[in-house]
């Protein structure tokens, strides 16, 4: 694939993780580390304003949100979180996060992480076509879900991305913190204090 657009050979090798994070939880932090074990350099955690494919508004605040997420990779050496998406504000989608993120890092090449649920719908992404041409996607295993990649899109590259399965989401967490239950196991410590301190979600 030397020399096709969008399609850098060499450099660094950056996994980009982006969600609402709203918020963080061990799912995210598990996928952030399983991809620097499949070899990413570093993976980028991208927080969003406001996410397309979700149309209710994120619950804490976009400074509550980077807050828990650098809390949360705090100790994993290579995780970083980018405000990317929030500095530009309001619905990004990923081929403008990604074209911008391509343009500061001209000689890296960018993988975008998503889950097996994700894997099917990538299809109704926007510009997905020329998404294609500038990420592979490594793609995690979710309960319930196979990976099977859409068809029609003969220039999509992606592979399997090895690590723990977990079933947990931030809907599951938010009802939890609303009805004042523990988040131990699902939410990182770190940002389960600065949750509880800041009573977020209540």
């Amino acid at each position: 694939m030397r020399g096709a657009p969008g399609v850098h050979v060499g450099g660094v090798k950056i996994g980009l993780l982006g969600g609402s994070f709203d918020p963080v939880h061990n799912g995210h932090v598990a996928l952030a580390r399983a991809a620097l074990a499949a070899g990413m350099d570093r993976v980028l955690l991208i927080p969003a304003a406001q996410a397309p494919l979700k149309p209710s508004a994120v619950r804490a605040s976009s400074e509550d949100r980077l807050a828990m997420l650098r809390l949360a990779v705090g100790d994993c050496p290579g995780a970083e979180v980018s405000d990317v998406e929030i500095r530009r504000g309001g619905v990004n989608y990923t081929i403008d996060t990604v074209r911008t993120l391509r343009a500061e890092h001209s000689g890296d090449q960018l993988f975008w992480i998503i889950g097996a649920d994700q894997l099917a719908r990538l299809g109704a992404w926007r510009e997905i076509g020329a998404l294609t041409e500038l990420v592979e996607f490594l793609c995690a295993v979710r309960p319930g879900h196979g990976l099977e990649p859409p068809a029609g899109l003969p220039g999509l590259r992606w592979r399997r991305l090895e690590g723990p399965e977990w079933d947990v989401s931030s809907t599951e967490v938010r009802a939890r913190a609303e009805r004042g239950e523990s988040l131990a196991g699902l939410v990182p410590d770190k940002a389960i204090e600065y949750l509880e301190r800041n009573r977020l979600y209540r």
